[in-house]
């Protein structure tokens, strides 16, 4: 598997933690059992998930800065 469809990947399992993460989020504020600790829960994969985003948003510009070369 190259880099891209790595990155592609990850970026899909990341959103899946994520929507998981909130749910847990929700679960908790409805119940009042939310703290600190469980909010940051979410932010973990968010934060991949912005820098995994960048990178796919990023490489059709790449690859037409590198001479028009296809990405996927």
């Amino acid at each position: 598997m190259n880099w891209n469809k790595w990155i592609r990947q990850t970026h899909r399992w990341l959103s899946i933690a994520f929507t998981v993460a909130v749910i847990v989020n929700t679960v908790a504020v409805i119940q009042g059992k939310y703290n600190a600790k469980l909010g940051l829960l979410a932010v973990f994969p968010l934060a991949l998930l912005l820098f995994t985003g960048l990178y796919l948003f990023m490489l059709p510009y790449a690859a037409k800065w590198r001479g028009g070369r296809s990405t996927g």
